[in-house]
C-alpha cells in the first residue's frame, strides 16, 4: 500500500528527520520526499497493512508541518464509457 501526501516541508534535513521518526514510530513503514515536485511530495508505503494517513498528517502537523492526501487527478476523456 502506497499513500502520497502533498506537504510543505523544503528543507532536505528536516525530509530526513521526518522519514526517520516515521520510520521509528511506524514499523513496516518506509517513506521518501520528492522535495523538487511542487507539491513537496511525501510517498509512504507499507508492504503489510494498510497506511495510517491520518496519523502520518498529525506527525508532521506535530512537527510543524502541514500535510494532507494527494488526490489523484483522474482525467475522463468524452469517449471514456463509464459502468456504473
Amino acid at each position: 500500500m502506497v499513500e502520497v501526501f502533498k506537504t510543505n516541508v523544503t528543507d532536505q534535513e528536516e525530509a530526513e528527520k521526518l522519514i526517520s521518526l516515521i520510520r521509528h514510530r511506524f514499523k513496516g513503514y518506509d517513506a521518501n520526499f520528492d522535495l523538487d515536485d511542487c507539491d513537496k511530495i511525501l510517498r509512504v508505503c507499507c508492504k503489510t497493512a494498510g497506511i495510517q494517513s491520518g496519523l502520518i498528517i498529525g506527525l508532521l502537523v506535530e512537527a510543524g508541518f502541514a500535510a494532507e492526501i494527494l488526490e489523484e487527478d483522474i482525467q475522463i476523456s468524452e469517449s471514456t464509457v463509464l459502468i456504473h
